[in-house]
């Protein structure tokens, strides 16, 4: 793995952003694994564009309904394929069409802002997550993960993250992880996964 300091602090949200926008181009077809409050999703939306598509998986309704009504009434909603389900089930829950053929797969563990911070990702459906989205990638695809080991289980979460990208298989996939604050174990840390082959 290749560790990349990020001297001064910086917002590893914008870091991911700017890491995904280098790979998409305005037709590809992508995933946001923890929709959230949405964020995520709406930017992957506005760069894949109308003839793109994205996926976006979350336990919560709460999560799905927000986004649903923020994009009530723009043509981003006909691009977008709302899951709420385990972002573990991602495989059987995209087409077949889509497998191997995914530029990017954008994860933000942790819990909702603004929601139930006992409803948190869990280490297990993380991993299985992971692994899935590692084969639906296409050739120079990627995979961010925004880990936070600050709160309750997140340390256990980014530590078995980072043990699952240390896992992969070198010639085919290329990992960095970016750290704000390096010398702050419980600061948020970024994972990006390129599948090179």
């Amino acid at each position: 793995m290749i560790s990349n300091d990020t001297k001064p602090p910086i917002s590893l949200v914008k870091l991911a952003h700017s890491l995904i926008k280098a790979k998409i181009k305005s037709d590809d077809s992508v995933i946001d694994a923890t929709v959230g409050n949405g964020h995520d999703t709406l930017f992957l939306l506005e760069l894949v564009g109308a003839k793109g598509k994205v996926f976006g998986f979350d336990i919560q309704e709460a999560a799905i309904d927000s986004v649903r009504a923020i994009l009530q009434g723009t043509s981003l909603l006909e691009c977008l394929t709302l899951i709420q389900a385990s972002h573990a089930k991602m495989g059987e829950n995209i087409p077949p069409s889509y497998h191997s053929k995914i530029s990017a797969v954008m994860f933000n563990l942790g819990y909702l802002p603004g929601g139930d911070k006992r409803i948190i990702t869990q280490t297990d459906s993380t991993l299985a997550a992971l692994s899935c989205a590692s084969q639906m990638l296409i050739t120079n695809g990627i995979i961010t993960v925004l880990a936070y080991p600050g709160h309750e289980g997140g340390e256990i979460e980014t530590d078995q993250v980072k043990r699952w990208c240390l896992a992969l298989d070198p010639e085919h996939y290329q990992v960095k992880l970016f750290e704000s604050q390096p010398d702050k174990t419980s600061a948020p840390k970024l994972f990006a996964i390129t599948k090179t082959r």
